[in-house]
C-alpha cells in the first residue's frame, strides 16, 4: 500500500499569507505546506482522504486514475473545500464518498447542489454514504477501520488501515477509541505547533505522548502550522521514531 502525502498544513497553509516569518520566508520545499490530504494507493484501489481547497494543485502532478472513494475525516472547509475540483474523475463514474453523521450533515449544507434531487448538468456525481466509528468496511481490496477522535468538542474521523492510521485535527481521544488502534506500525498524527495551547488541536508534546500510547514504531506529525518551525530544524530535536511529514513524502506500507 502507498500512502503520497498531498498536503501536510492546517487551515491557512504555509507560507501563511502576509507573514514574514522564518518558516514562510523559507524557500526549502518542506516548509511549504498545503492543506491537509493524503492519497492511499495499491495496485487496484485508490482512495482520497479529504479534499480541501488545494486538491486541485496537489492532484495534478498525480497520475490521472479512477478515484474509489473519498473517506473525509470532518467538513471544515479546510477538509472538504476542494470536493467540486473532482469533477474530472466522475468520468469514470460516480465516487462514493463517506463521512460519519456530523460531517455528512454538513457537507450537505455546504454543497447542497452536489446532492439536490434534479441536479444541474456538470456538477460532480458523488454519492453520501454514512459510516460510524468502530465499524470497518471495505473499499475495492481496502479495509477501512474509522476511529472518532475528537476536535475540540466535535468528534471527527480518524481513519486505520490494517498497519496504518491517519489522524488529523484530534484534541483528545477516549480509551475506547484509543483501543482501536493496538498494533499500528505507522501513524501520522497532528501537531499544530509546539507551546501555544490551542483549544481543538494537539501541540508536538501531545502528540509524541500520543505515538506512545498507541505503540507506533514510527510517527509522522501533519497538520503542522508555520509555529511549528523551520522542517530540517524541528527534525532534530524530535525523538527517535517521530518526525515531520511534508508535501510530497511517499511511504510504501
Amino acid at each position: 500500500m502507498r500512502i503520497t502525502f498531498l498536503g501536510t498544513g492546517t487551515s491557512c497553509g504555509v507560507p501563511v499569507i502576509g507573514c514574514q516569518c522564518r518558516v514562510c520566508q523559507s524557500t526549502h520545499p518542506k516548509d511549504k505546506r498545503l492543506r491537509c490530504s493524503i492519497l492511499v494507493e495499491t495496485e487496484q484501489t485508490r482512495l482520497l482522504v479529504d479534499a480541501g481547497p488545494d486538491f486541485r494543485e496537489q492532484i495534478l502532478p498525480q497520475p490521472f486514475r479512477r478515484i474509489d472513494g473519498i473517506l473525509v475525516t470532518h467538513s471544515h472547509y479546510d477538509h472538504v473545500g476542494g470536493m467540486d475540483d473532482i469533477r474530472p474523475y466522475c468520468q469514470f463514474g460516480q465516487i462514493d464518498v463517506y463521512a460519519d453523521p456530523i460531517a455528512r450533515k454538513g457537507m450537505l449544507e455546504m454543497l447542497p447542489y452536489c446532492f439536490a434531487e434534479n441536479r444541474y448538468p456538470g456538477v460532480p456525481k458523488i454519492e453520501l454514504n454514512e459510516i460510524h466509528a468502530g465499524k470497518a468496511f471495505t473499499i475495492g481490496d481496502i479495509e477501512i477501520l474509522p476511529v472518532e477522535v475528537m476536535h475540540g468538542m466535535m468528534p471527527i474521523m480518524g481513519y486505520r488501515f490494517g498497519a496504518f492510521a491517519y489522524i488529523t485535527d484530534m484534541k483528545t481521544i477516549d480509551d475506547s477509541q484509543l483501543a482501536l488502534l493496538r498494533g499500528v506500525d505507522t501513524l501520522v498524527v497532528n501537531a499544530l505547533r509546539f507551546y501555544k495551547p490551542h483549544h481543538s488541536h494537539q501541540l508536538v508534546p501531545d502528540a509524541i505522548d500520543f505515538a506512545q500510547r498507541v505503540g507506533a514504531r514510527r510517527t509522522l506529525l501533519t497538520h503542522m502550522c508555520h509555529d511549528i518551525g523551520l522542517h530540517d530544524e524541528v527534525n532534530q530535536i524530535l525523538p527517535q521514531g517521530v518526525e515531520l511529514a511534508y508535501d510530497g513524502l511517499i511511504l510504501e506500507i
